[in-house]
């Protein structure tokens, strides 16, 4: 199956020439999600019409609702989201947290706040369901925020319980390795730091990243993206699916020497692919390739997320 269908996007707003839509058709998977299960990582984009793109992002997507979201999650037999704000809307949270406020309870937010954010807006976010809030470090997405501000929004989140989720690419880490471990929360790395997966699983690119959370107990990773990270792409042989292949060994380390430090999540509706749009039935059934014991699913899929976003379920 492949999506044939051409999303729009609404309001005054035309798509990225080449910007790949969504599955339109994700597969069942054939793992069952154990109960309970959290997609800890996915965006809403607008829509346009209501929720507008910031004036600098450096992409427009097509639109991706709540509900749109609400109904993946149900078909793939996700409990919970965890929606992360997406950087086409900038530091204008209203998309991702109305998805919150619609959600019954069932999702939590990571934000991008800007400098200026007063404390009666730090908690009306927190009151919505926000836990965390989002540097990104990527720069073909954002341009950089100033260490010294991200830190002083870092001490500001730190007594809501909040944690910081940091994005960036694996060779940028021993610059920013001072500034990450100078975070006083909770720190959360989007996708392993985008890894290499062309290197050795023991090469010393990845094995400055596992030394980062070895050295750090306050640091998490998602291990998700796949599609973003592998080379040999979404191919399956003999019926099997084995989509990702070159990435199992990068996240089934992880997921084996940092159990309680890890999470998984969609990533849906998947911004900025270029190569290919991948099935997130597909993408489900990466899971038990990198968390092979029922332990360990249970820990990445369910205990490990409402730790971090539930702890009072918990």
């Amino acid at each position: 199956m492949s999506s044939t269908h051409s999303r729009i996007t609404t309001g005054p707003f035309d798509k990225t020439p080449g910007w790949l839509d969504w599955f339109e058709n994700p597969s069942r998977p054939f793992f069952s999600l154990p109960a309970g299960a959290v997609d800890a990582h996915c965006h809403v984009f607008g829509p346009g019409e209501h929720f507008p793109y910031a004036p600098q992002r450096k992409y427009t997507p097509c639109d991706a609702s709540k509900e749109q979201l609400f109904a993946l999650r149900d078909h793939l037999g996700f409990a919970r989201n965890v929606i992360v704000q997406a950087t086409c809307h900038g530091a204008d949270n209203r998309a991702m947290v109305d998805a919150l406020v619609h959600s019954n309870g069932r999702a939590r937010g990571v934000a991008t706040l800007p400098s200026d954010i007063t404390d009666a807006q730090l908690q009306h976010l927190h009151d919505a369901g926000v836990r965390g809030v989002r540097f990104n470090y990527v720069r073909r997405l954002v341009d950089f925020t100033p260490a010294d501000e991200l830190l002083t929004i870092a001490h500001r989140i730190a007594p809501l319980g909040w944690h910081v989720v940091i994005y960036f690419e694996a060779s940028d880490l021993p610059e920013l390795w001072d500034f990450f471990t100078s975070l006083p929360t909770t720190v959360v790395v989007d996708h392993m730091g985008r890894p290499d997966v062309t290197q050795p699983v023991d090469g010393p690119e990845f094995e400055l990243f596992v030394r980062f959370m070895r050295e750090n107990a306050n640091v998490w990773s998602k291990v998700t993206c796949p599609e973003r990270l592998s080379v040999a792409g979404p191919a399956t042989r003999d019926g099997q699916r084995t989509a990702y292949g070159d990435v199992v060994p990068f996240a089934r380390r992880i997921v084996e020497t940092f159990p309680d430090r890890v999470l998984w999540g969609t990533d849906w509706p998947h911004p900025n692919l270029t190569g290919h749009m991948p099935d997130d039935g597909l993408l489900v059934d990466f899971i038990p390739r990198i968390a092979p014991t029922a332990q360990l699913q249970k820990s990445l899929l369910v205990d490990n997320p409402m730790r971090l976003y539930w702890p009072e379920e918990t």
